[in-house]
Order: structure tokens, then sequence, then C-alpha cells
């Protein structure tokens, strides 16, 4: 990786803009400290806010749904940062660790339809959008809807973001680390 990259600023407080000083202080009050790669976003006046907008949306996307993109996604994308806060996000949704192994393999045998949404958040991602047929079918056999396929795009774009902006950053990881997957037990 190219070493400027290796130390890439993370922005104090004092120097974002005030909007992004008030979110700052948001996200230190909700999380107990303003993560790493939310901070990097403080480097433009408007791209925190506009990621909050989009994190925090409405959607027919429930919590634990979430948590199943968002892990998945972040495995395909093998984002360590991701990962590891989202296995602490699925672990406050319920999940136990070797049910975050299971979604991270995206092969749940716990829950079908949570299955479904894991096989084809994977397939979307490892295929830029052109999932086969029976993927699709299976995801609308589980009991999901034509909005829930938009919605479930648009949290696999959020997470996307995220994942490739930590991949040029390589900001230090401020959440307990995940661990590892092999290789061989995700495809």
């Amino acid at each position: 990786m190219n070493q400027i990259m290796k130390n890439f600023p993370i922005p104090t407080k004092e120097q974002v803009s005030p909007a992004n000083q008030n979110i700052f202080d948001n996200l230190k009050s909700m999380v107990g400290f303003v993560p790493n790669l939310f901070a990097i976003f403080g480097h433009s006046d408007t791209a925190l806010s506009d990621y909050l907008a989009l994190q925090n949306r409405k959607t027919s996307v429930r919590a634990k749904e979430r948590e199943v993109i968002n892990l998945v996604v972040s495995q395909v994308n093998r984002c360590s940062y991701c990962l590891s806060a989202h296995t602490q996000f699925a672990k406050m949704n319920g999940f136990t660790d070797e049910q975050i192994l299971d979604i991270r393999r995206a092969n749940i045998s716990f829950d079908p339809k949570l299955d479904a949404l894991a096989k084809l958040a994977k397939s979307t991602v490892e295929n830029r959008g052109h999932v086969r047929s029976e993927e699709l079918e299976n995801f609308f056999a589980a009991g999901y809807t034509e909005a829930s396929l938009i919605d479930v795009v648009m949290v696999i774009g959020d997470k996307i973001i995220t994942n490739y902006l930590h991949a040029l950053t390589d900001i230090p990881v401020d959440w307990p680390l995940a661990p590892e997957l092999e290789t061989a037990t995700i495809n």
C-alpha cells in the first residue's frame, strides 16, 4: 500500500467545520467516542452529514437484516474496520459469535430468510449487481418485496462507501478486532 496513505490524517474535532464538530459531539454521546472512520469523513464539510443521512434513512430493512448485509458486504470487500464495528453492532442486535461467523460466510443455517438475504447481498457485491435469477427468486420466496430489494441495495451502497474509504485510507481500527475467516470458508 502507498506509504502516504498509511498515515492518513484523522481530524480532531478542532480541525473540522462547525457542522462536523456538532456531529462529532453527537457521535461521542451516542457511541462514547468518534469512530476513526466517521472522523475521516470530517475532511469534507458535507460528507459526514450526507453519509449519516444515508445511513439513518427510513427503510424496510430491519436492524438485524441491516447487520447481515453490513457483515456480508464487509467480508466480501475484506474490510477489517467494518467487520470489527459491525461484529459489535450484530452482538448488540442479539447475534451470537458463531451466528456472526455464519453470516460472514453467507451461510446462515439458523434463519432461512436471513440466509436468502445474505446470499443475495454476497452475490450482488461479487457480481456487481448481476445476480442469478434463482438468488432473486429465493430472496422473494423468503418474503422480501420489491421495496425490500431497493432498500437492500441502498444498504449495500452505504457499506461499500465505508469499505472503500477504509481501504483507501487504512486508518486504524478502533473497535475490538473481528476474528479472521479462512478464505476457503467464505466461498
